[in-house]
């Protein structure tokens, strides 16, 4: 994996054990720097990662750290061994204590793999100034949604304490947590207490197996891990909420952050027909589709439906996670886009109105039910309107019907 930069590793005068572990990983020099010229050195040697083995002497400066790596482009990962108080928001936990000096190594090359991505975005979007792409500015945790399972007494506390940052999907049980794995994109999983440790381990075990789920970030908040899983932003996480919440979120951070890089490269590769926070076209690219799709389905006599889910929603996070949603459930042969007005309006080729009854009706269903928070105006619950194509329709008259259905269904 080459990377531009050195790894810098910060920590007291001593030499730490992990400076000669990470050299021997052969990804980049490692540079090992004590707090005190840690500023200077990180300005100047503008490495491709800095992991602090220590906080020990910090003081302020691993406040200033934490800020100065913050605003480096591209991405550079902060990773910080064993935090015992409350870091900031782009320190990446490890626990030194589990798993050894190899987890270390695949925390660190998940993160730089980040990082390669957020390099290549950056060069596609130098490389493509005419291709207008809508990139998002706000943090990405604002866009994060974590899945929670268990069914003991910290699960309602854990789910207060997570839902007053993110977005949150509650499961009671193994099942109800695969259904959720494979209907939505996540950004996190915090397995808590309600489960033998046997349960936790093969769920463990099939995570790890499957590529989709393997760089998740997971935090198991009870008892220890008691194999070594080919997970590499796995920690185990005791204590209260608070603690748990403010340690896993600077991974759930940077797998959001991830997460929006692949959107914004399907973006570009699709020349910004995509809108990279939501999956979905844009509403120009999707309006002159629809006037496509009218024109072929009139040139060989052919249908589709097209439906229109209002939200009652004004907060941009439910919107784009319900976008999102959509856009991973949808068939490729269906397109769609989320309108100024905070509706979402998908179109579902060669499907006939009961066919889309029933498409609609799942879609609808997983939006409301994988979409959660302790504020309940955060929920979402789509009312849909449908609408089937005519011989003599434009796009102008299937808009016009939809809201007309639109309206009725609400009156």
């Amino acid at each position: 994996m080459s990377q531009q930069g050195p790894i810098v590793v910060v920590a007291a005068r001593e030499r730490q054990p992990s400076v000669t572990f990470l050299s021997c990983l052969n990804i980049s020099p490692v540079v090992d720097i004590d707090w005190s010229e840690v500023s200077k050195a990180v300005e100047r040697l503008h490495p491709a990662a800095v992991f602090v083995a220590t906080t020990e002497g910090a003081g302020t400066a691993f406040g200033r750290l934490a800020s100065q790596v913050a605003a480096m482009q591209p991405y550079v990962p902060l990773i910080v061994a064993d935090p015992i108080r409350p870091c900031p928001g782009n320190a990446l936990p490890y626990s030194s204590s589990t798993g050894g000096s190899d987890r270390l190594g695949a925390r660190l090359k998940a993160a730089l793999r980040v990082r390669a991505l957020h390099t290549t975005v950056l060069r596609r979007l130098a490389s493509n100034p005419a291709v207008p792409i809508r990139e998002p500015n706000n943090d990405p945790i604002h866009d994060a949604t974590v899945l929670l399972i268990g069914r003991g007494a910290a699960y309602p506390t854990l789910s207060v304490a997570f839902g007053e940052r993110l977005g949150v999907v509650g499961a009671l049980s193994i099942e109800a947590a695969a259904k959720h794995l494979n209907a939505r994109e996540l950004d996190g999983i915090i397995i808590s207490e309600g489960f033998t440790q046997r349960v936790v381990d093969a769920l463990l075990t099939v995570l790890a197996e499957d590529t989709r789920f393997r760089n998740l970030p997971i935090a198991v908040t009870t008892g220890s891990l008691v194999a070594t899983y080919d997970l590499p932003n796995l920690e185990a996480m005791p204590g209260e909420p608070a603690h748990i919440v403010s340690t896993f979120l600077p991974l759930v951070r940077q797998h959001a952050f991830e997460a929006r890089l692949h959107r914004t490269l399907k973006s570009l590769d699709a020349g910004g027909l995509l809108d990279p926070r939501t999956g979905l076209l844009t509403v120009d690219a999707f309006h002159r589709e629809l006037a496509t799709a009218i024109d072929q389905a009139q040139s060989h006599d052919g249908r589709f439906s097209v439906a229109r889910f209002s939200l009652d929603q004004k907060q941009e996070r439910p919107l784009f996670d319900a976008a999102r949603i959509l856009s991973r459930l949808m068939r490729r042969m269906d397109f769609g886009t989320l309108e100024n007005d905070g509706s979402i309006i998908v179109v579902f080729a060669d499907a006939d109105l009961r066919n889309a009854h029933v498409i609609t009706r799942r879609l609808a269903s997983v939006m409301k039910h994988t979409a959660h928070s302790n504020k309940r105006a955060l929920r979402v619950d789509p009312h849909v309107a449908l609408t089937v194509s005519r011989p003599d329709d434009s796009a102008n008259s299937i808009l016009a019907r939809l809201n007309d259905e639109a309206c009725r269904a609400a009156s």
